[in-house]
């Protein structure tokens, strides 16, 4: 059963163009007169943001990735306390940019940690909460990752990482997509970013109604 006013999330690898897609469907919402509230994980909040920092920072490549694993919990908690929540008892349309599924991509198949003790934890840090729908924008991970290095030429911690780590993520992401086809909706990112709104956006008005 849908919320009174829904969670959203925008997830994809690096590269993929969510966060625009996210700005922009935000922005068509607001003009059909619909309460917005934007976030992103990690950050979000004061905390998120200081974990953020920590978790994209190139220098921290050592970073355990069961630590790092926590750390996106730990933020994740602390955003779906102080941002997410309180968004939808507000009656806000909550877009978040990364969320669970990131969680399972990147450090389950990615880094490889036990995928039944990455959702037991993950499932008590989100204490009910999920998403009504999530975008996934699909394209390729070397696309992706061409489009990262395009837009700035300093490589984050994760963009840094092997070819092979993308493509266990990308492919994580499509598993989850099979696994869960009433709550994801595959958006093909290849295309320009006019071409891929108007897709994210049709997927919007199929789920809830919309003009």
């Amino acid at each position: 059963m849908l919320r009174a006013v829904p969670f959203i999330t925008f997830e994809g690898v690096e590269g993929c163009g969510k966060s625009t897609q996210l700005a922009l469907a935000a922005e068509r919402l607001r003009a059909d007169g619909r309460p917005v509230r934007t976030t992103r994980e990690p950050g979000g909040t004061p905390l998120g943001e200081r974990l953020r920092a920590i978790l994209l920072d190139p220098a921290q490549r050592n970073l355990d990735p069961v630590a790092e694993f926590l750390l996106f919990e730990a933020d994740r908690r602390q955003h779906i306390r102080d941002v997410i929540r309180p968004g939808l008892e507000a009656g806000a349309w909550v877009l978040c940019d990364r969320f669970s599924d990131s969680t399972e991509a990147y450090q389950s198949a990615g880094r490889g940690i036990d995928a039944a003790w990455v959702a037991a934890v993950d499932d008590r840090v989100r204490g009910g909460v999920t998403p009504d729908l999530t975008l996934l924008f699909d394209v390729e991970p070397l696309e992706g990752l061409a489009r990262t290095r395009r837009r700035d030429a300093r490589e984050g911690r994760f963009e840094s990482e092997e070819i092979a780590f993308h493509e266990r993520v990308g492919l994580a992401f499509q598993a989850i997509a099979r696994r869960e086809p009433s709550r994801i909706a595959v958006i093909d990112a290849r295309a320009d970013i006019e071409s891929v709104a108007e897709e994210t956006w049709r997927a919007f008005a199929a789920r809830f109604s919309l003009s």
